[in-house]
């Protein structure tokens, strides 16, 4: 499963928690929701940073990825590149 899959659902799991556990409260519903966003979003600042710093890595991987394929088409445009390299 991608780190980010693993992170947006765990997002979304904290936020579930957090919202049950507020569910019983005598609060208007915005509230609880507001709340609930707001402490779930504290919480997997702490408890999701594995997650977090592993989907950070992934997405800079594919940047570099990109990049360096992106270099490759400008130089074949440009006729720098010698022997054209096939997957």
């Amino acid at each position: 499963m991608s780190a980010a899959v693993k992170y947006t659902l765990g997002r979304i799991g904290l936020f579930v928690i957090v919202l049950a556990a507020l569910w019983f409260t005598d609060l208007n519903v915005f509230i609880k929701l507001m709340l609930a966003l707001v402490f779930s979003a504290a919480a997997s600042f702490f408890l999701l940073k594995g997650w977090r710093d592993e989907m950070a890595e992934e997405m800079a991987a594919a940047a570099e990825r990109r990049r360096a394929e992106k270099e490759r088409l400008r130089s074949a445009l440009a006729g720098e590149d010698e022997e054209p390299t096939n997957p």
